[in-house]
């Protein structure tokens, strides 16, 4: 079977240069190596994700040279998918729903931290201080059918138990230079959440079950996801899936050495394509060369 590579933006803002140098680099690999790209289109985030934003991916990777297989699988259209994940989950008993809010969550976080250190995750959010673990059934049950919001969180000890030592294969590297079979630390997570009373999934959830019904085999990402990948990889046990290979990137930075980010207002390509660049100096200004057919890619 071929290798199977995709490109999965959020359509809430328009692509900068990290976007496009994750997408060629993906495009690239696929045509080396004979294999298919795939564009899947992340907009399970209703309040942000914008109809215009979407169409402009298309246009965008479309001027950078870029060509996908279709249907386009667009996240929305597929919550069924995910429901069904989270019922298996849920089976295990490995799913329980937190009411806090996020205000709530904070003033917890903060009384922990008056008193010592509170663990943080690799992003540097503080893990979930809360007490829904331990409400029983009919509880949880009594406040559900009073139609409080609530996120439903895995139990990282009980997973990680059912799971045990889990790891990935890396052909990129790590912030330290991992390498080859790395070691997932899916519990410097803590609790995650996998899903919201109003939104069937998360990313940590979609993500994996995504890449499982597409066949993906080469996950090629930014370097910011790359313990993100510990979570993923404890799903996909969980779940009965087969881990792909990874591939975790350099990321494209600005003048000030920040990530770019939609948020920030980093430079767009529409900005540099109204101002006249080319794709063939989008290639150059992210550090790729010259597709010419044969030609490696440089590693990331």
């Amino acid at each position: 079977m071929p290798p199977v590579f995709r490109f999965a933006p959020s359509p809430n803002g328009h692509l900068h240069l990290g976007h496009a140098y994750s997408a060629l680099l993906n495009f690239d690999l696929a045509r080396q190596s004979g294999g298919r790209f795939l564009l899947r289109i992340e907009d399970i985030d209703a309040t942000r994700c914008r109809p215009e934003f979407e169409a402009a991916i298309y246009e965008d990777l479309a001027w950078l040279g870029i060509s996908w297989d279709t249907p386009v699988r667009r996240q929305s259209e597929h919550l069924a998918a995910y429901r069904d994940a989270i019922d298996t989950l849920s089976a295990q008993g490995l799913i329980y729903p937190s009411f806090e809010s996020r205000a709530e969550i904070a003033r917890l976080v903060a009384a922990k931290e008056a008193a010592r250190a509170w663990p943080r995750d690799p992003d540097g959010a503080p893990l979930y201080p809360g007490t829904a673990k331990s409400l029983p059934r009919e509880e949880r049950d009594r406040l559900i059918a009073q139609g409080l919001p609530y996120a439903l969180r895995l139990d990282m000890t009980a997973a990680r138990r059912r799971a045990g030592n889990l790891v990935w294969r890396e052909r990129g590297e790590g912030p330290c230079g991992e390498t080859g079979d790395v070691a997932a630390r899916s519990e410097a997570w803590g609790d995650v959440i996998l899903a919201r009373k109003e939104t069937p999934t998360s990313y940590h959830l979609s993500v994996t079950v995504d890449d499982a019904l597409q066949g993906v085999t080469d996950v090629v990402r930014g370097l910011d996801l790359f313990w993100s990948t510990s979570v993923h990889r404890l799903l996909q046990d969980l779940l009965g899936i087969s881990p792909p290979l990874y591939r975790h990137h350099r990321l494209i930075r600005d003048e000030a050495g920040r990530k770019l980010s939609k948020s920030t207002k980093a430079t767009g390509l529409r900005k540099l394509r109204a101002a006249g660049a080319s794709p063939a100096d989008i290639r150059r200004l992210v550090g790729l060369p010259p597709f010419c057919g044969g030609q490696p890619t440089p590693p990331p």
